[in-house]
């Protein structure tokens, strides 16, 4: 639906466009409704000028209307009569790329152009924005290291973590994996076996990011108090359960993590690694 009600903008956009334009075009040209009225009060040949009310005019001898009326018949004969020459000459019309533009359509062409640029850039970051992304971002099936990076960083006793996949990779004992077979949801066992659990960084409690705490070996919510084991079990504070978590699965030397669906933590009381805390607390 927002695909669709984004190419319709687009569409809008570009059909004012095109009106801007051909409106444009049709006017470029054409003499203006005060040029065409004064063309037609124009004097026919022969006939007497009339004053203009307040202005004093001289009246013209013989031989400068004589002038007058050549004048008039060459310029409605569309040919000029050069001075010291008797023969006609015929009009040549001027050459449009020789004339150039003017300052207006100058302007108006600079306008139009300015605003068809500006509304493709609109249409193309439109079409962009709404366009579902295909990338392994969260939501996705992320990549979120090699298992060699992984355990070097575990080996610092710190959790491996993942922006993109808004992930804990933490290290879990093989050993401890039958306990957590009756706790856990079974798509979780295959990643603890292998000695890896993926923990989602969001609070169970009211969503706030949980970070690690060195000194502890835990993770503490600063926002209200929970506290969670190296394997993301509660030991303390409000939230309702463990922290949720992520099916592992290990291609070939990478880690891949499936964030499209966080599976609940475990309930409170689960503790199948008995790691307590280390040191002191971060909150």
């Amino acid at each position: 639906m927002e695909i669709a009600i984004g190419i319709v903008v687009v569409l809008g956009f570009a059909a004012l466009f095109l009106l801007a334009t051909a409106r444009t075009r049709a006017a470029t040209g054409r003499l203006s409704r005060e040029t065409r009225r004064a063309d037609s009060s124009d004097l026919a040949p022969g006939a007497e000028p009339q004053p203009v009310p307040g202005a004093d005019v001289e009246p013209l001898d013989d031989a400068a209307r004589a002038r007058a009326d050549d004048s008039r018949r060459a310029a409605a004969g569309g040919s000029l009569v050069p001075a010291g020459e008797t023969g006609v000459v015929r009009y040549e019309p001027v050459d449009e790329e020789e004339l150039g533009v003017t300052r207006r359509q100058f302007f108006n062409r600079g306008i139009l152009t300015s605003l068809g640029l500006a509304t493709g850039t609109f249409g193309v970051a439109s079409l962009a924005f709404l366009w579902p992304s295909t990338g392994g971002g969260f939501g996705d099936v992320v990549t979120v290291g090699s298992i060699g990076d992984i355990e070097d960083k575990l080996a610092s006793k710190e959790p491996f973590y993942n922006a993109g996949a808004r992930t804990y990779i933490q290290a879990y004992p093989k050993a401890d994996a039958k306990k957590a077979e009756k706790v856990y949801d079974s798509r979780l066992i295959p990643g603890m076996e292998a000695g890896f659990v993926a923990l989602y960084q969001k609070c169970p409690h009211l969503g706030c990011r949980v970070p690690w705490c060195q000194s502890s070996q835990w993770f503490e919510c600063p926002c209200h108090g929970s506290k969670y084991n190296r394997v993301g079990e509660k030991k303390g504070g409000p939230a309702p359960r463990g922290m949720d978590r992520f099916v592992i699965a290990i291609n070939g030397n990478d880690l891949i993590v499936d964030t499209s669906e966080p599976l609940q933590g475990p309930p409170i009381g689960t503790d199948t690694t008995g790691q307590g805390q280390e040191g002191a607390p971060c909150v």
